[in-house]
């Protein structure tokens, strides 16, 4: 076998470029370079022709940390709430209601509780954030 001739360098893309200047700028938030040194590197990596000029920009910096998940929040427990609603009306549910009565006022009690509670919550919550508008109304 003959080895291969002489390849060019390959070419920097601009996908390429962005995403190390993406790394640089999360650097430079997370105060692990100096706004001075993330200028000269996001220069560095806008003129970078070839993709081997690129990871030397970004090989001293350490990977972001992982994001915590996030909680699912209230849109989706409503989703959840209006799919199982649905499910019950449905006709084969309804079959069902007239045969065991008591398991469907059950469902329907314990949907009004959540409901209740949820409504509780966001209003505890809202009278929360205002106070402390006002506490900062008042000490300003």
């Amino acid at each position: 076998m003959t080895p291969p001739p002489n390849v060019p360098p390959a070419r920097a893309s601009d996908a390429d470029r962005e995403a190390v200047v993406r790394e640089l700028h999360d650097a430079v938030a997370r105060g692990l370079l100096s706004l001075e040194e993330g200028d000269e590197r996001m220069a560095a990596a806008y003129a970078a022709r070839f993709a081997h000029d690129l990871p030397p920009l970004t090989a001293d910096l350490p990977p972001a940390p992982a994001l915590a998940p996030a909680a699912p929040g209230w849109r989706s427990i409503a989703v959840l709430v209006w799919l199982q609603l649905r499910t019950l009306f449905t006709r084969e549910a309804w079959r069902s209601v007239r045969a065991r009565p008591r398991r469907a006022i059950a469902v329907v009690m314990a949907l009004g509780v959540l409901s209740f509670g949820a409504a509780a919550a966001g209003e505890a919550f809202d009278h929360g954030e205002h106070a402390d508008r006002q506490i900062e109304h008042v000490e300003n």
